[in-house]
């Protein structure tokens, strides 16, 4: 049986990751250290035989029980995941997001594991001409702390590439995460447009004519099983773009979306520079090369958030999210 570490599997992404996998007979440990007080996000799991819990820091996994042979697949999805959460705490960021990064990385070095694979984002690209596509070649403009960590991370690994290493590193470049998820968060895009719509907020859009692809959850969840699926060393230090092309959106678009399954919304758009990145994606590479199809279009994934709107009614958005630490 094939084993699974999800480093920081416990946020938004990895609890959806790791619901999948043990769907698909693997066994799962998630190591983290709930920077966000998320425990109750992976309670559910732990009544399942082949899933392990770990509370620790992936920046120092020495003092770690972690289990590894030569069936064991990693998959690093832990930091300080966002561009808020990393401009508010710079530092952090970089102790976490790169220094920790790399020590865990290099803690794998010398260890018999199978795919490492390393969570990126579409957001390395940052500012691009609207009539443009990126695909994995084109040039990263990464412009937030976040984005500018991954492309850092992403470098680190790259180089490692004349150097002898017992695993086989894989890029993926995530899109903007929406749909549900046990750890819910309500700070991204999707779903935050959607939250606030629903309880009758006027909801101000700065920029809506700017480029994002958006990917769902359970999507992901699926493109991590195919990676984890092919033949060994298919996928040695290969990018991919994850998402689908059908999923590139421009905010207001978004809007549009969700207005028109709730009525009486208000919504206000204004120019600015508070998020200036504006890039459409080409997901070509990994339809083609590991025969990837998003199911679940950006609709579907508004339409689940309403239809579960009681679970999330009336509470405070902050308490679904990456605020602070």
């Amino acid at each position: 049986m094939r084993n699974v570490i999800l480093i920081g599997g416990a946020g938004y992404v990895g609890t959806v990751i790791a619901e999948e996998l043990l769907r698909k007979s693997f066994n799962v440990t998630i190591l983290d250290n709930f920077i966000y007080k998320n425990f109750n996000s992976i309670k559910h799991l732990q009544k399942n035989d082949h899933f392990k819990l770990i509370n620790g820091n992936f920046s120092d996994l020495n003092k770690v029980n972690l289990e590894i042979n030569d069936s064991t697949d990693v998959i690093i999805l832990g930091g300080l995941v966002g561009d808020p959460i990393t401009k508010k705490y710079p530092k952090l960021n970089k102790i976490t997001n790169i220094d920790g990064i790399k020590k865990c990385i290099d803690f794998f070095e010398n260890e018999m594991v199978g795919k490492l694979i390393f969570i990126s984002t579409c957001s390395n690209y940052g500012l691009i001409n609207q009539d443009l596509k990126a695909d994995e070649n084109f040039e990263l403009k990464p412009l937030s702390l976040y984005a500018k960590a991954k492309v850092e991370i992403e470098n680190f690994i790259l180089n490692k590439q004349n150097k002898k290493i017992n695993y086989e590193p894989i890029i993926l470049r995530f899109a903007t995460a929406f749909g549900l998820s046990p750890r819910m968060r309500f700070d991204l895009t999707v779903n935050e447009f959607t939250f606030d719509l629903l309880h009758k907020k006027v909801l101000e859009v700065y920029d809506p004519n700017t480029w994002r692809p958006y990917c769902h959850v359970k999507d992901f969840a699926r493109i991590i099983f195919s990676v984890l699926n092919e033949e060994k060393n298919k996928l040695n230090f290969e990018i991919f773009n994850c998402g689908s092309d059908e999923n590139n959106y421009r905010k207001k678009d978004i809007v549009e979306l969700i207005s028109n399954k709730i009525t009486k919304t208000k919504v206000i758009f204004k120019s600015g520079d508070i998020d200036p990145r504006n890039y459409k994606v080409d997901f070509s590479k990994i339809k083609k090369k590991l025969k990837f199809k998003a199911k679940y279009p950006v609709s579907f994934g508004i339409d689940e958030i309403i239809e579960n709107f009681n679970l999330f009614k009336n509470k405070n958005k902050k308490l679904f999210g990456n605020y602070e630490i």
